[in-house]
């Protein structure tokens, strides 16, 4: 059975003031009913799925209990690291817990925070690329872009292996507008998920090859790590781990690294311009939230999640987002810039954050 790995441990400053470092995005209801962690743990249910492995901090443990219970998912365990290391040492250390228990069938990993709103198509795409994975390749899903997004990561196809699975040739930084649109026109470069399917043993051998520091420390911790019910801490070696990505680490280098191209609708919900982009707009081509009132307003995200009324007249492509204790107002192709408005308050020494 496929072994979802669903990653939440970000500490979510790009919805801010939504999204703080106490309460972040994946356990916000941004797209839906549910929030984006309970929406992922949905995608991944049914028969070919075993029960999720989740990652994270240890301040967020809670919220991870309270959100997969309301939704009827318990987790088999909750690894808490005891520090922030980016994906490889987080992702590693999923693989020696599963390796600990006898396990080597393919490991689903996941970001907590992502929109996939097809979980069938999502679950087809998955399905294609498990006899890859079990032959001890590293598979990863790259999204056909929809346009030139200059905000993503790409990766670059070859030739095909099978009908669903490709080779990669390369995977490239976050372009500037004219490469991202070559890039697209192209055909064959597709924006890159962070989603991968593959063996624990497999992960770690190619791991071990290109980022031997960081799967000796992450053997250290977890041989260390300590239970209590479902929760498991990795042991202090872990705040020693070098804090890397997987795509770096590992995806970048290695020769087993296959690409399954997708077609599906799918967003990192990264930012508030994001958002507005998967909410149904109105007649003038905003996304209205809350207690708004919006006059000659176009292709606008304005939100209020407080019992203040916001009023808006005469803008257009404008984000406003109204929380108890803060307020965002930017231009929308500046809704990435938020970043640098967490990182003033946080020098100011703000708990707003």
């Amino acid at each position: 059975m496929i072994r979802p790995v669903i990653l939440s441990g970000g500490g979510g400053t790009r919805l801010w003031p939504l999204s703080r470092s106490g309460n972040p995005k994946q356990f916000q209801r941004i797209v839906g009913e549910q929030s984006l962690l309970q929406a992922t743990a949905r995608r991944c249910a049914g028969s070919a799925f075993a029960t999720p492995l989740i990652s994270t901090g240890a301040g967020q443990r809670d919220s991870v209990i309270d959100q997969l219970e309301a939704i009827g998912v318990t987790p088999v365990a909750i690894l808490l690291e005891p520090a922030a290391r980016n994906t490889a040492p987080a992702i590693a250390a999923a693989a020696h817990w599963a390796l600990a228990r006898g396990e080597d069938d393919p490991l689903l990993v996941m970001p907590s925070d992502h929109s996939i709103p097809d979980a069938a198509a999502f679950q087809a795409a998955v399905a294609a690329a498990v006899p890859a994975a079990l032959e001890g390749n590293l598979l990863t899903f790259g999204i056909r872009p929809t346009r030139a997004h200059t905000g993503y990561g790409y990766i670059q196809a070859g030739e095909p292996v099978s009908e669903a699975v490709r080779k990669v040739e390369r995977f490239v930084e976050k372009p500037d507008g004219e490469c991202a649109a070559a890039f697209v026109a192209d055909g064959n470069y597709f924006w890159n998920s962070g989603i991968f399917l593959f063996r624990p043993s497999a992960f770690l051998s190619e791991l071990k090859r290109y980022a031997p520091d960081v799967t000796d420390q992450v053997e250290q911790a977890m041989a260390a790590a300590a239970s209590d019910a479902v929760f498991v801490k990795p042991g202090d070696a872990f705040g020693a781990v070098r804090d890397v990505s997987i795509d770096y680490a590992v995806m970048e280098h290695s020769g087993k690294v296959l690409v399954v191209p997708v077609t599906f609708a799918w967003s990192d919900v990264g930012s508030w311009d994001a958002v507005r982009e998967l909410m149904p707009a109105d007649e003038s081509g905003n996304v209205l939230q809350g207690d708004v009132l919006a006059l000659d307003v176009t292709n606008s995200l304005i939100r209020s999640d407080s019992d203040v009324t916001v009023a808006v007249i005469g803008l257009d492509r404008v984000v406003c987002v109204v929380t108890r204790d803060a307020v965002f107002i930017a231009p929308l192709d500046r809704a990435q810039d938020v970043k640098k408005v967490v990182e003033e308050l946080r020098a100011r020494g703000s708990t707003r954050t």
